[in-house]
């Protein structure tokens, strides 16, 4: 699986992510957490947001398969009592032997970019060493506007329509990755407990709307290039709507 995201787009989306992400699945997680795999690591904002939350000393373990990513990751984690070491590879090989000395394992925005068979897999993994997994962010396919627009429907479709796309042969999960993610980790025998952890942008947030409505508008108009959405683009970007976008977070618990 190759990265797909820039350090500029991660960074604009860190405080968005920081303020959407469930919080109380924090304290459900079980027994005492000091090693942290975290894979698709980025530029380690889910690190950045988590690390205060656990106690110390902690040791994480970051995953990319971009080096600058890791590189900025293992240099931004400014925490008394955490180590960090980095580990560049592909996130679909991780292994239970890699998580032999893991007290969890996590990712932010990952799995929508897996296929059904590789979260499978990754419930398989987790399940065989009995390391607790709490997946961040996974997008949902929900968008609403304040104020609305009749055109909305039809690009959240051709959006979600995108992200199911196949790459390379492979089929990617998209907007089905939550519930995709909650029926494999049951089936390895997990307790799963979901939550809603929807994005909230506006006006308040220009700049990062602006660029969350171009991708967003941009993959759809790559999906169905006879919608012609130039116009719809404009109008949006002229004056910024408020806008919920949902992610589901997850945490999994073997017993």
């Amino acid at each position: 699986m190759t990265g797909e995201f820039s350090s500029t787009w991660l960074g604009l989306r860190e405080p968005a992510d920081a303020a959407a992400r469930a919080a109380d699945l924090v304290g459900m997680l079980p027994g005492t957490i000091r090693t942290i795999r975290d894979l698709g690591c980025g530029t380690g904002s889910l690190g950045r947001w988590l690390a205060p939350q656990l106690p110390t000393p902690q040791h994480w373990v970051m995953a990319d398969l971009d080096p600058a990513l890791l590189e900025h990751a293992a240099a931004n984690m400014p925490f008394d009592g955490v180590t960090v070491r980095t580990a560049l590879g592909d996130v679909t090989q991780l292994t239970a032997a890699d998580l032999a000395d893991a007290d969890l394992v996590t990712c932010s925005a990952l799995l929508d970019l897996l296929t059904v068979e590789e979260v499978e897999d990754l419930a398989a993994v987790c399940a065989a060493s009995a390391t607790p997994a709490l997946f961040t962010l996974s997008v949902a396919g929900e968008v609403t506007f304040d104020p609305a627009r009749p055109e909305d429907e039809t690009v959240e479709a051709a959006f979600n329509e995108h992200q199911r796309r196949t790459v390379g042969g492979r089929r990617l999960l998209g907007p089905d990755a939550p519930a995709a993610a909650r029926a494999a980790f049951e089936k390895a025998g997990a307790t799963v407990i979901t939550r809603s952890s929807a994005w909230q942008l506006g006006p308040d947030l220009p700049d990062l709307t602006a660029e969350w409505l171009r991708g967003w508008v941009g993959a759809a108009a790559e999906q169905s290039p006879d919608l012609r959405l130039d116009d719809y683009l404009r109008a949006r970007l002229e004056e910024l709507p408020r806008a919920t976008v949902g992610h589901v977070d997850l945490l999994a618990i073997f017993s």
